[in-house]
């Protein structure tokens, strides 16, 4: 029989990767949830594994905060230290890598989540803590699976030549070759319908926490809205995601003016505070996260700065970035002039990462409440509502010190939302997904070739020894 399963039992939590993956036999003693997991507070535990996934520097940590800007128009390399240059170029099979069964992969950390919500009923303890750890596990799955469908698959809706498949669906857990088996990727609308189960589950089970304090550390009831008023977006559901975003702010405190968001005079300071003010989920990393090499080599502060000695400082602003920002834009002086050897001229380092805890050290907002009104802008804005649209979009200007638009309807006020996006979450990894989610080319910067959206390279290739492993597999047109 093929080998299918591997087990690791690390820091005492139980953590299985996914049945797909190589099994690797080693004597090792393996714990059953039955003997790992005595009461509902034994499972916190596992939950805080899975939360330790999202920090990986093959995730959030940096990857997808970096790949989706560099694979656009929003970063050029100014180093070759060997990262992102095949990303730079669009090259084949240079893509975003997700698809991993490794330990510290978003299957592992799925099946994680399947442990938690299948077992956790299963023992005796707290309720109240019993419905908040599964709605926690609920929204870190439907994240997981989220960011696997966006870079395997097509978004409902926006599908070239009917290609539909998206990745593998799995919401059991795999405990070991009893139940394992191999399966085909499933439709994208069947792993969206799952994202959105599992976010509503998040929303009706979680409380709401203020932003910019501690609870955002971890899911809450604002944080699983304001995913899903993403995925509706995503998927081209704009009623619902008006709808949707219009609830998450008011569950945040946010004022269709734009207040509870930080001021012009504030921003730059918000990323050097922890957490951001404007955070509504956000990555706290601490000393005790990593090894000491970590920062300085894997880092966002490392990658996009140079304001500790040995930063790698590899990637800076296009000129086209650049271009975007408004007269007054205090998003512009996010990038501040420097040098860098080995790079000709000007080149810019970010201001948002500068490593503000100490020696590369910061935490990372993954979801912040600006996206609320471009959410609801661009929504409302494809439901035939400019005014409104517009109306967003000038709330958040408000606050980033340019002044209001005017005059703006149709597609012009469409590319105008787009623009905001652009300049608003340079460097947070929205630019890539913006683009390809509403079915256009994936502009480039200098000298480099725009993307096609009909280009095979807009979805990532599966790692060939899974579909040598898994017959079942195909992998996405244009890699066969």
């Amino acid at each position: 029989m093929k080998n299918i399963l591997k087990t690791l039992i690390l820091g005492g939590a139980l953590l299985l990767g996914s049945c797909d993956s190589m099994l690797e036999t080693e004597p090792r003693q393996s714990l059953t949830p039955e003997t790992a997991f005595t009461d509902v507070k034994s499972f916190e535990s596992l939950l805080f594994s899975i939360y330790g996934r999202v920090r990986s520097f093959n995730y959030y940590g940096q990857t997808m905060l970096i790949a989706p800007e560099i694979m656009a128009d929003n970063l050029r390399i100014i180093a070759n230290t060997g990262r992102y240059i095949g990303q730079e170029a669009n090259a084949d099979r240079q893509h975003i890598n997700l698809w991993s069964y490794s330990t510290t992969g978003l299957f592992t950390a799925i099946n994680e989540a399947n442990i938690l919500l299948t077992e956790i009923d299963k023992v005796e303890g707290d309720e109240a803590l019993r419905t908040k750890l599964k709605g926690e596990a609920s929204f870190l799955r439907a994240l997981f699976y989220f960011d696997l469908a966006r870079v395997y698959g097509y978004e409902p809706g926006q599908e070239v030549s009917g290609w539909n498949a998206a990745v593998i669906l799995r919401t059991t857990p795999t405990l070991g070759l009893s139940n394992a088996d191999f399966r085909s990727r499933s439709t994208n609308r069947e792993v969206y319908d799952q994202i959105e189960a599992d976010l509503n589950v998040a929303i009706s089970s979680l409380a709401v926490q203020s932003m910019g304090t501690a609870g955002i550390y971890r899911a809450s009831k604002g944080a699983a809205e304001l995913l899903l008023s993403r995925v509706y977006l995503y998927e081209g559901k704009n009623a619902e995601a008006v709808t949707m975003a219009t609830q998450a702010m008011g569950t945040l405190g946010l004022s269709n003016t734009g207040t509870g968001l930080v001021s012009a005079a504030g921003y730059e300071a918000a990323f050097n505070t922890f957490p951001n003010p404007e955070s509504v989920f956000e990555m706290e990393i601490r000393s005790v996260d990593w090894s000491t090499v970590d920062g300085v080599n894997n880092s966002m502060c490392s990658l996009t700065a140079n304001v500790y000695t040995g930063a790698q400082f590899i990637v800076t602003a296009t000129d086209e970035l650049l271009a975007a920002y408004d007269a007054g834009d205090v998003r512009k002086t996010m990038w501040a002039e420097t040098t860098r050897s080995g790079a000709d001229g000007v080149v810019y380092r970010s201001k948002k990462w500068l490593g503000a805890k100490g020696d590369f050290l910061e935490n990372l907002p993954i979801l912040r409440a600006s996206e609320l009104y471009l959410i609801r802008a661009e929504a409302r804005q494809k439901t035939g509502n400019d005014s409104g649209a517009l109306a967003d979009l000038n709330a958040l200007r408000s606050k980033r010190g340019v002044a209001p638009l005017a005059g703006l309807s149709g597609n012009s006020l469409f590319q105008a939302i787009l623009k905001e996006r652009r300049t608003e979450f340079a460097l947070e990894g929205h630019r890539w997904f913006d683009l390809k989610r509403n079915g256009l080319t994936i502009s480039k910067a200098g000298s480099f070739e725009p993307v096609p959206y009909a280009d095979y390279r807009i979805l990532a290739p599966l790692p060939q020894d899974e579909i040598t492993l898994n017959e079942l597999l195909e992998n996405n047109p244009g890699y066969n």
